[in-house]
């Protein structure tokens, strides 16, 4: 079984913050990401590394097991000795040496279309989960975990308008709704999707969402952050210009001495509230002033006269 360098996928340092493990995350997610590049095998591959990395590296109880695992086999490759890695030393193994009996979710992954974690992942972490948990039990009192959870990434358009994914549970073709509002973190809920615990009955599974970014907004809780271009006789005289929103483009009207870096508000244009979609945040746009690079010498000439009229 190959070694998977997290770190190295999201070209961030061993040492690097949450901050920086997220910002590196979502700026390859939003390069790789499958809308972005129908067709392409590879950046589908690349999509599916960085996020197994990110799940990896954004749970501290992961990320540690994770760093004594790659010690080991950096110390194993110093020493170069004869055969292959003990990767036995890591299955289903918890930190501290004990010893649980875990279920492999890894198999989940193919409900997404073969979207789901590698070989390695399921081997080092299938008993750990995304649960972002770090407390284990021995055998006598959990055999099982209560709750399965999977991963998946959708579009900054389908946060904004709600979208479904389809997933295979035994044998059965179910479609799960994901409502619009939906946000990093944000938990759904699929009853009795999970395998069968140790009462017979079966575990839930919930679909941890993950939301690309988009280069056109910024998005703080519910509402939403972007910038205009607006030519310089339109700040200076007042005028309309259209703004994308994530609901189609509007009209927004410029008063007239509108200022570089000026904010206007576009009320319940932003993202949808989770629990109340019906009501809306805002959408802040940003004026960006563009000043004229090639003049003519006719405009050239104004623009002198517009100054000297001004220092009267």
């Amino acid at each position: 079984m190959e070694y998977k360098d997290y770190y190295k996928i999201l070209g961030v340092s061993r040492n690097a913050s949450e901050d920086e493990i997220k910002k590196a995350y979502r700026k390859l997610a939003m390069q790789y990401h499958p809308d972005r590049n129908p067709g392409d095998k590879a950046a589908e591959e690349k999509f599916k590394d960085v996020n197994e990395a990110y799940e990896v590296l954004s749970d501290p109880a992961k990320r540690a097991r994770y760093d004594q695992l790659g010690e080991s086999y950096t110390t194993w490759q110093r020493q170069g000795r004869p055969g292959s890695f003990n990767w036995e030393e890591w299955f289903t193994r918890a930190p501290g040496g004990t010893r649980v009996e875990y279920v492999d979710i890894g198999d989940l992954g193919d409900m997404f279309g073969g979207s789901g974690f590698s070989e390695f992942f399921r081997s080092i972490f299938g008993g750990m989960g995304p649960a972002q948990t770090s407390q284990y039990t021995s055998t006598r009192t959990a055999r099982r975990p209560q709750a399965y959870e999977q991963p998946v990434t959708i579009s900054f358009i389908e946060a904004y308008r709600g979208t479904q994914r389809l997933i295979q549970v035994n044998g059965r073709q179910l479609e799960v709704k994901i409502p619009a509002g939906a946000k990093d973190g944000t938990k759904v809920r699929v009853a009795g999707a999970g395998p069968a615990g140790p009462d017979g009955r079966p575990a839930d599974l919930y679909l941890v969402i993950s939301v690309a970014p988009d280069p056109r907004f910024e998005r703080k809780g519910d509402n939403l952050h972007s910038e205009i271009t607006v030519d310089l006789y339109t700040a200076v005289l007042g005028g309309q210009v259209t703004v994308p929103t994530p609901g189609g483009d509007v009209v927004l009207t410029i008063p007239p001495g509108t200022q570089p870096g000026q904010n206007f508000r576009l009320a319940g244009r932003g993202m949808p509230r989770l629990r109340d979609p019906q009501s809306r945040g805002d959408l802040y746009v940003r004026a960006r002033v563009q000043t004229p690079r090639n003049l003519t010498p006719e405009q050239r000439a104004l623009f002198e006269q517009l100054r000297s009229l001004s220092e009267r």
